[in-house]
């Protein structure tokens, strides 16, 4: 990847600084459209590996994560490419905590962020490594966020929400959580 375009600051100035933190997680067109317009082309680049050497240091690594975790879920919302940089997204998320990159970071925000991909895991294994670390890192908010993933992966083995988008027929009982208010995210 060429130097031209933008860089790691640029992804986290805007997530951080120009984004307000209702539109990371509200459904929003008008935003979707912004993510998609600036940064389509370096989320398709971090998705194909090409940006993996961003993971090699902090600062460049959380950059990496949001092109990963977050802004496939804003470019390509409810089509099963929200979740393509999914796997990568833990793998990095994993490495920044053993590398002691979470813990260092002085923004309980961007910590978050950090986090945010083993909230999105559908193995209750990372679900409940993960649990303590948001406990640690993030506020009681975002806490009972990630209980309320680990409880839905506990109980399904998945996230019924998805399984239209990915394909997976479900079940009479996840139709019906589907259905009870307060069910979705």
């Amino acid at each position: 990847m060429t130097t031209h375009g933008p860089q790691p600051a640029d992804v986290l100035r805007f997530w951080f600084e120009e984004a307000s933190p209702h539109q990371w997680f509200a459904k929003d067109p008008a935003f979707d459209a912004l993510v998609r317009d600036r940064f389509l082309g370096l989320t398709r680049a971090a998705i194909a590996g090409e940006l993996s050497p961003w993971g090699e240091d902090p600062e460049r690594g959380l950059a990496l994560v949001l092109l990963l975790d977050q802004f496939p879920r804003q470019i390509w919302r409810d089509t099963a490419r929200a979740f393509a940089g999914d796997a990568q997204a833990l793998a990095l998320s994993r490495k920044g905590v053993a590398n002691g990159w979470v813990a260092a970071e002085r923004e309980a925000e961007r910590r978050q962020f950090w986090l945010m991909p083993q909230m999105h895991s559908e193995e209750l294994a990372v679900q409940e490594a993960a649990l303590p670390l948001f406990e640690r890192f993030t506020d009681q908010r975002t806490v009972d966020f990630a209980r309320r993933h680990r409880d839905i992966i506990a109980r399904f083995g998945r996230f019924p929400h998805r399984n239209a988008l990915l394909g997976r027929t479900s079940t009479p009982e996840e139709l019906a959580f589907l259905q009870t208010p307060g069910s979705g995210f």
